[in-house]
This record gives C-alpha cells, structure tokens and sequence, in this order.
C-alpha cells in the first residue's frame, strides 16, 4: 500500500470510529421516548425458549409486560413453564410481583404472528449465522415499525446478522450476562449501521427492567465480559492441566482474592489503588514491564482428549456430591446476597459524577430503584436446561 493509500485508509478507519463515538455518545443522551421507563411496552417478544429466553420471559412478566414466546420445538411451552415456576420464588423474593405470573404469557411457534404486536422483540435463537439472519428478516417483515429489536447472541457481530434486513438500523446486540433475570449486565453493541435512537431506546429499556446496560463502542466478537471471561478461563484450564492446582482449589482461590476484589473495584481501579497515591500511572509506571514480561508464559491448553478426562473427572471429584439444582439454589442465593450488599454499601456514599448510585442493583425489602421500578430480580434456572435455540450460555 503506497502512502498516499494507507493516509486515505487512515482517514476512513477515523472517519468510522468518530461516527461510532458519535452514537454511543448520543446513546447516554434522553428523549421522551427513551426516558428510562416501561411506558410504550405492553408486549414482549421472546424467541427461543431456553435457558437464557425463560430468564428474559420471567423478568418481562415480572415487570408487567404481556410476553409471547416463539419456540418450533414441540415441548417448549412445557420446558417455558417448568423454567418460570422454578424461577418464581426468587423474583418474589426479590419484590417482583409474581401472582398469576404466566397469565400474560402465551406460545406461537409461528415467528411472523409471535412477532405481530410486539413492542420490543428479544432474540435467542441459536448461534448460527444463517439462523439468525433468517429470523430477523421474517421479524422485520413481521413486526411494527416501532418496535425495539435486540438480539441476545453471545458473539455475532449485529453488522452480519443485520445483513439481510432492509433497516439494518433497527437492529442491536442486548447481550445479557446468564441468567439474565439475576446479573444485572447487559452489553448492548450497535451494528456498523445501529442508529443512535435505537441505542437510546435499548439503553432506557434495559435500564428500566433494573440492568445495568454498558454501550460498546464498536463491535468486537464475543463483546467484553464473555472475552474477559474465555481469558480467565483459558488460564484456569492451563493451570489445572499442569497440575499446579485442582479445579476445586481453584474455584477457592479466586472467589478468596480476585472475585471478591472485582465484585467491588474492577481491575483498572484495582490496578490504580495498587499504584497507591500515583494511582495507576505509578503502577504502570514501576510494575507494568514485569507484568508485561509474564504474559508470554501465561498458558495456552487445548481441550484435547487427556485435558477434558481430567477436567471431567475433577468436576464429578468436586461437585457430583450435589445436584446441580442445588448449587444453582445455593449460587443465586449468595448472589442476590452480595448484590443487596454491594447496594447498600453504594447507597451509603455520594454517587460519582453526580449520577445515582445504582442501575437495577436489589435494595433491601424489595424497594424500588430510583426509576420506580421495581428492584432487580431472581435467580436462574438451569435445571438441565438445554441450550438450544440460541440460548448461549454467557
């Protein structure tokens, strides 16, 4: 490439990133339509009746929406039902109102009439590309123009799965972090072609559900927590691998130290607390080469047939003792646990930037948040659950 070419392809690379700058700046901006509440959402569109389509199904009803779910498969309405009556108790305990909970609940497994009167449509359907792009052009076809469409997909750029719309603009990734009734994220990623209304719509949307949506600033496969996830873990299998430590011990040592510091402080203000009173300048500054000079030695394993054996063997030595219900049982209840703890801790300093303390984090007694709506919700159900349908598994 002569230069007068790469100062051109420079150009347009600038060009790009300021018009997405641009966006998910405005994205942050408010209208009367983007307001940060429920009203003009009477129905929700659920496609996909797994895991992660049961979790966003319990959450829409608890909030008072009307909810269709789209499911071919033949037993989807049992396996929907069954999902819901497990997650109950845990919306309730959390103040969600759950009386007559599936009685605004109804099942279509025609996509283009599930789609009909929907105020916002949330996707599932499975990680496959084609899948996917077929589903959205019946629902853009399908559903009203006003109508908030997100798609839950783990990976999948919007920009490829907005290929075979005709308004490519309508389309945003609202990719929750599993369960999405429980964890309070929600990446939402614009496509190269995502409108900023459409990003303030699903920011207010989310936001009014009690999560806590984050806009990316461009588009990334697997967006941010899921690829901060897949390095920790990577490290993790490594470890095990080699022998260094057990799955369980694991498991221990990072719930003892690094999970209990990130639920708090994430790593860069970790990192600026350990820089002390030069924050994180002076810890790049006098650490950042010997971090640096350890990362080529950090693992790279495979799960070829003798890593698997072994991570299959340590699991069932580790957890088979229970059934998997009650480690469910027993993770959500700590979770909702230290969210109400984080929650008060945030309600008894000054919020920073002048902005409130919390976005869909429990508070005690089931007390609405600053929206007015209702406080953040139950744990999971994953019974087994198949992760078909889309239902990636965060």
């Amino acid at each position: 490439m002569n230069a007068h070419a790469s100062r051109a392809a420079d150009a347009r690379a600038a060009d790009a990133h300021t018009a997405v700058d641009a966006r998910t700046t405005d994205a942050h901006t408010t209208d009367s339509r983007t307001t940060g509440t429920l009203a003009g959402y009477r129905q929700a569109a659920v496609i996909g009746g797994g895991v992660i389509g049961i979790s966003w199904t319990g959450l829409f009803l608890a909030h008072g929406l009307d909810v269709v779910v789209s499911d071919p498969r033949p037993d989807a309405q049992d396996q929907v039902l069954a999902g819901l009556a497990e997650i109950t108790p845990a919306l309730a305990e959390l103040g969600l109102p759950t009386e007559n909970l599936t009685a605004r609940l109804r099942f279509e497994p025609d996509l283009a009439r599930a789609v009909a009167d929907a105020d916002v449509v949330q996707e599932n359907g499975p990680e496959r590309l084609p899948v996917k792009q077929q589903i959205w052009k019946t629902v853009e076809q399908a559903a009203p123009a006003h109508a908030l469409l997100a798609t839950s997909t783990s990976g999948i750029p919007a920009t490829a799965i907005a290929e075979a719309m005709r308004q490519p603009e309508r389309l945003v990734v609202g990719h929750p972090f599993n369960p999405p009734h429980l964890v309070p994220l929600v990446e939402i990623v614009p496509g190269e072609q995502t409108s900023a209304q459409t990003l303030r719509q699903a920011r207010a949307f989310y936001t009014a559900l009690g999560k806590k949506p984050q806009v990316l600033r461009k588009e990334i496969p697997g967006f941010v927590a899921n690829r901060l996830q897949s390095a920790l873990f990577r490290e993790c299998v490594y470890l095990v691998a080699e022998g260094v430590v057990t799955e369980a011990e694991l498991d221990e040592i990072v719930t003892d130290s690094i999970g209990l510091r990130w639920a708090v402080a994430g790593p860069f203000r970790t990192f600026h607390l350990g820089g002390g009173p030069g924050g994180l300048p002076h810890f790049l500054q006098h650490l950042g080469r010997a971090m640096e000079a350890a990362w080529p030695g950090l693992g790279n394993p495979a799960f070829d047939e003798p890593t698997v054996a072994l991570l299959t063997a340590q699991a069932r030595e580790a957890f088979a003792d229970q059934p998997v219900g009650e480690l469910v049982a027993h993770r959500d209840h700590a979770q909702i646990a230290l969210m109400r703890a984080l929650a008060e801790t945030a309600h008894a300093r000054p919020a920073q930037h002048g902005q409130p303390a919390q976005h869909g984090q429990p508070t005690q007694h089931g007390q609405p948040t600053q929206h007015g709506q209702p406080t953040q919700h139950g744990q999971p159900t994953q019974h087994g659950q198949p992760a078909q349908h889309g239902q990636a598994a965060a």
